[in-house]
């Protein structure tokens, strides 16, 4: 769509009720976030109270109607997704504005192909909308949702705020707490400020709108690509509105449940805790099937924010959830048992998913799929989801299936990985928490059985049947450019990177997500072409891993021809002091990295700067300065370099364990103990002198 433009949300063809948007952005630099945020407006284009804004800390309206449902990985990085649902909207309701604002009034403009995207609640695309001017705006108005003549109609806007959030959300009715300089926010534990400045005291009149437009307020510090936009005059309906703003602090609040388990009554190690689900004792595969099938769905019906967080992309609303297992369903002659049914229930409308799932390395079949898709579809189920160790990719199905689109209703095919669901658990008991204490309890049994040895659900852990030719083609040097096979394990590769990052995310509680340097609208099979043809030319794998708050991506390098994987970081020279204070500030920081990290000083002149290990260096942090002095210290870059399993598989020594390992180590041991770079609006902070 192009900017302004609307369309009838009927015309698409999609659910006239319930949709998800998404809003996505990728930055060259692989840094920088986003927080989005909904607006529910009367008719006076203002929000009724304080409940009408929806943001991190308050993510989800309670009949349902919208719902913040975080971040999802994909090809560019990550998309942040909203569900709404129009048929449950209070009438009183005319407008829903979806907006993005930046931390610390940090500009969009440092972004690349930010776009918003609107789904049907199958998952099937409606439309899509891209912002490419741009510039100094630290927030966003993206698009809205609004009735005109009794219809819902989309209308992409495109808007953007040099005073961030705060303006924003005044021009809305709504006056946000500023928190700029109070690190975590007050009173907040674990917090974070927003966007700071001078807020704005009273709202700005709507302006007046165009013909089949709703009325609209008009920022008042709008800019756009050629400048500042005039405001419109005002209308009588902001006469209402000239009270005080309401006010709402927006400091992330940040609940977790206590780090530091209770001490064990046991006598010793040899006694082990009675377990709600136990896993020693199962012997099959179908044992493993079945039971992890029932105590994942068990968990989810009794713990909402669990069932909630593993639904609501999928197009499930907000309501009372059951889960069954072993049901039958008719299909021709043979019936059909799919491993589970999941079952949402509002307003005396359901929503109904068949789960087909897999444990250890056992593959899904696409004929058994293909079953369960048509008989959603004849029955009028929403979805069907797919639930194994394997991780899905853009633009890869993990099973191809045939849609019959002779068929007015649509059913959603998902994929969850073991993996992803392990990392949703992880999130909500270790760090945002829960509120009954017994849910707490069943999250944390549900972790144990998932992290046990046997039962099944241990991720991605096969790097698939091309990954032996590869290897001996890489050793004989006679993998030839074009071989398929190289694109297969491009694929196995990006799996694994992204399995990483859910296990690090889940461990430390924050956003890691993979770094995808794709150009602007290169194709995911074009880019995985170049990657096999990078791959058949050097033997190398490689990747960049994003850890919020560190400071910098992340690069693992697997050298299958020297059998070594190299985990880097760089660390940028601060902005003040001098290189040899610089030295050895950092060696302090890497008082307990392993003696064998190799760092290497980075330059602005041609040839390479001066290098050692660790052990060295800790004596003597003057080495790494150049000789003469006449090159310009721009950094330094700490590596670690392992060999790295050949097998396919999961085993202890194989490929796959040690790639998550060396992740692992790299960043608790290097780039947990770095501290990062001063943001931007901030002063640099001056080194400590040597």
């Amino acid at each position: 769509m192009a900017k302004g433009a609307n369309i009838g949300l009927a015309e698409l063809g999609g659910d006239s009720g319930s949709y998800v948007i998404g809003l996505s952005w990728t930055s060259p630099t692989g840094e920088g976030e986003a927080d989005v945020s909904v607006l529910l407006l009367g008719p006076d284009g203002k929000v009724r109270d304080d409940e009408d804004f929806y943001f991190y800390n308050h993510p989800a309206a309670a009949d349902g109607s919208v719902e913040l449902l975080g971040q999802t990985l994909t090809e560019s990085g990550s998309e942040d997704r909203i569900r709404v649902d129009l048929a449950v909207l209070p009438p009183q309701v005319d407008r829903l504005v979806v907006a993005a604002s930046r931390h610390l009034r940090q500009p969009f403009g440092h972004f690349e192909g930010i776009r918003l995207t609107l789904d049907d609640s199958s998952g099937e695309r409606l439309l899509g909308f891209s912002i490419t001017d741009a510039r100094s705006e630290s927030a966003f108005v993206f698009g809205e949702i609004y009735r005109r003549a009794g219809e819902w109609k989309f209308r992409a806007i495109g808007q953007g705020y040099d005073s961030g959030l705060a303006g924003l959300a005044t021009d809305y009715g709504i006056d946000v707490e500023d928190d700029e300089g109070v690190e975590g926010g007050e009173g907040v534990e674990g917090g974070e400020g927003v966007e700071g400045g001078a807020r704005p005291t009273a709202p700005t009149a709507p302006g007046a709108d165009a013909p089949d437009r709703a009325a609209a307020p008009v920022p008042t510090s709008k800019t756009g690509a050629d400048g500042p936009l005039p405001a419109a005059p005002p209308t009588p309906a902001a006469a209402p509105t000239a009270a005080a703003p309401r006010r709402v602090r927006t400091a992330r609040k940040k609940v977790t449940l206590p780090a530091v388990p209770k001490p064990s009554l046991a006598e010793n190690d040899a006694w082990h805790g009675a377990r709600l689900f136990p896993a020693t004792t199962l012997k099959s595969d179908r044992e493993r099937e079945v039971r992890a099938t029932s105590v994942l769905l068990s968990v989810m019906a009794q713990v909402p924010e669990l069932g909630r967080r593993l639904t609501a992309g999928f197009g499930a609303p907000a309501g009372r959830m059951e889960t069954f297992t072993e049901v039958v369903l008719p299909h021709g002659e043979t019936p059909r048992r799919p491993d589970g049914v999941i079952r949402v229930e509002r307003a005396g409308k359901r929503w109904t998913a068949l789960v087909e799932s897999k444990t250890n390395g056992n593959p899904l079949r696409a004929q058994q799929v293909q079953d369960y898709m048509d008989i959603a579809a004849r029955r009028g189920y929403e979805a069907v989801i797919t639930l194994s160790n394997d991780v899905a990719l853009d633009g890869h199905p993990i099973v191809p299936v045939k849609v019959d689109g002779r068929r007015k209703h649509k059913v959603g095919l998902w994929h969850l990985s073991w993996a992803e669901v392990t990392y949703q658990a992880q999130m909500l008991i270790r760090h945002e928490g829960v509120a009954n204490p017994a849910h707490a309890w069943l999250l944390q049994e549900l972790l144990h059985y998932l992290q046990h040895e046997n039962s099944g659900c241990h991720g991605f852990q096969n790097m698939g049947a091309a990954w032996v030719p590869v290897r001996n083609g890489i050793d004989d040097e006679t993998l030839c450019r074009g071989d398929e096979r190289a694109v297969q394990v491009v694929e196995s590769w990006e799996k694994l990177v992204r399995q990483v990052c859910l296990r690090l995310g889940g461990e430390l509680g924050v956003k890691v997500v993979p770094v995808q340097r794709a150009r602007r609208g290169e194709e995911v099979g074009a880019r995985r072409a170049a990657l096999a043809e990078q791959l058949c030319e050097d033997g190398r794998l490689c990747a960049e891993i994003r850890i919020e708050d560190t400071i910098g991506n992340v690069s693992v390098v697997a050298d299958l021809k020297l059998g070594k994987l190299r985990t880097s970081v760089e660390y940028p020279a601060p902005e003040e002091g001098y290189p040899l204070s610089w030295a050895k500030r950092l060696i302090r920081q890497l008082a307990t990295a392993p003696a064998d990290l190799h760092v290497e000083t980075l330059t602005d002149g041609a040839g390479p700067g001066p290098r050692g290990t660790l052990e060295r260096l800790r004596p003597e942090p003057g080495d790494l300065l150049p000789k003469g002095g006449t090159a310009r210290i721009t950094g330094f870059r700490l590596t670690l370099v392992k060999s790295v399993g050949s097998t396919r598989g999961n085993a202890e020594t194989g490929f796959i364990r040690t790639v998550d390992g060396a992740v692992q180590r790299f960043h608790s041991s290097v780039v947990a103990h770095l501290e990062p770079p001063a943001r931007r609006g901030r002063p640099a902070a001056a080194p400590k002198s040597g």
